[in-house]
């Protein structure tokens, strides 16, 4: 889009679960809707650290494939066509002509008479792994959003936690082998999915580092892994997986003018935020009692939507009726 501008009813601003519901509902109030990421896909967190992980607590689902829960979302979202802008960062929010102008980091505009903030838990950056400098992109991958890249390689994953036991998890059956390589003796990861590694025979180093990736031009071929400070290991490897955690910010959010509570954004029952025609809604909404549910998202999404209909037109309705009676 370069530094064109867009006009739309509402802008969304994050794409996940939360996000992309809401895009939905807007259009089911017809409303034309935008969805900015930060992120090159939709999805959000789901999308980028889990999309193989089975999601237990949505309604109507006895489990769901976190890629499957996306996918659906966006095929309910596709039937009023949304414009997308991935990749992107929303910057700055300012009011010109009664218009909300959100600029983003390419330079483009977006014009807008609402903003509905569905940003989780905003911008999440990767902890790096020290031995994989200049090897990003190239072996050393923080997310595995599509498992079959993997089959038949060899794969060392780093990390102690939840994410890197589900990686593992999940590319054992595709992978030539899994090795999970921690720094510590003991796990941040939940107990029975430690099992269920520890019972697929994968090899876990523990007291262990990776201090150097090995390769040439056509990509990576080994790590060394330092264990107990002294014994040295080397572990084939075309893919790295590291699942170090990550440190999360609201980035320029922060500057709108809005009210903040512990790095979530403060929400009345209508999921306004303190600055006029702005909302919240999911994760990143606080208000006494919250709970952080994709479940939760959904519900404040709804409760969203038909209070910004009623904002941007107050002959509207806040309650729209069923849509089993549209159509």
């Amino acid at each position: 889009m370069g530094a064109e501008a867009l006009d739309v009813d509402l802008l969304i601003v994050g794409a996940g679960p939360t996000g992309l519901f809401a895009a939905y509902y807007a259009g089911f109030r017809e409303l034309s809707v935008a969805l900015v990421d930060a992120l090159p896909e939709a999805g959000g967190q789901v999308t980028a650290m889990y999309p193989e992980k089975m999601i237990l607590d949505v309604a109507g689902f006895p489990a769901v494939r976190g890629r499957d829960l996306i996918d659906a979302l966006v095929e309910q979202t596709s039937q009023w066509d949304p414009t997308y802008l991935l990749g992107r960062q929303a910057r700055t929010l300012s009011t010109v002509d009664d218009r909300l102008h959100v600029g983003l980091a390419d330079g483009s505009v977006v014009r807008t008479g609402a903003v509905l903030i569905t940003a989780g838990m905003g911008e999440f950056t990767p902890r790096p792994l020290p031995a994989g400098d200049g090897w990003l992109g190239r072996g050393v991958v923080n997310f595995v959003p599509v498992l079959e890249a993997h089959r038949d390689q060899h794969v060392v994953v780093v990390g102690g936690g939840d994410s890197a036991f589900d990686w593992a998890l999940a590319l054992h059956p595709i992978a030539a082998s899994v090795s999970l390589v921690h720094r510590r003796a003991k796990f941040r990861a939940h107990p029975a999915t430690v099992s269920q590694v520890r019972e697929l025979g994968v090899p876990i180093i523990t007291d262990a580092e990776v201090t150097a990736l090995r390769g040439d031009d056509t990509g990576l071929r080994e790590v060394e892994v330092v264990v107990g400070g002294a014994d040295h290991k080397v572990l084939p490897a075309q893919t790295v997986v590291a699942a170090l955690g990550f440190t999360t910010d609201l980035g320029p959010i922060e500057t709108w003018g809005i009210e903040l509570d512990h790095r979530a954004v403060r929400v009345d029952t209508t999921m306004r935020t303190a600055r006029d025609r702005v909302y919240a809604a999911g994760d990143v909404a606080a208000y006494p009692g919250k709970v952080k549910l994709i479940a939760t998202g959904f519900g404040e999404a709804a409760t969203a939507v038909n209070n910004i209909a009623v904002a941007l037109n107050p002959e509207a309705h806040l309650f729209p009726g069923h849509s089993s009676n549209a159509g």
